[in-house]
């Protein structure tokens, strides 16, 4: 997301898993700038939001990007990746 020279990522999401998930939110910039959050989401089928620190963008309006990592509970080395998703820049899109 962006306002002006400002940009955060959000995700909104729902789980239905019936067990706690782990998620990682990633934040790039330009120039190798990077936020990452990680984010408890609970064993209930109640929507949630979880949203990165605000930060100031010195690059040209859409150069961010995210990513939305939602793994399974227990050991990280064993932990199954349940969904990956990112955003970018849409194909013909004008600064």
């Amino acid at each position: 997301m962006a306002r002006g020279n400002t940009v955060w990522a959000r995700v909104y999401y729902r789980n239905t898993t019936g067990e706690e998930l782990r998620s990682v939110l990633t934040l790039m910039g330009p120039g190798g700038r990077t936020v990452e959050l990680h984010c408890a989401s609970a064993a209930h089928d109640e929507p949630g939001t979880c949203e990165t620190p605000r930060v100031h963008s010195s690059g040209r309006p859409g150069s961010a990007t995210a990513i939305a990592e939602f793994m399974g509970a227990g050991p990280v080395e064993e932990a199954p990746l349940l969904l990956r998703a990112g955003s970018e820049r849409a194909p013909g899109a004008r600064d």
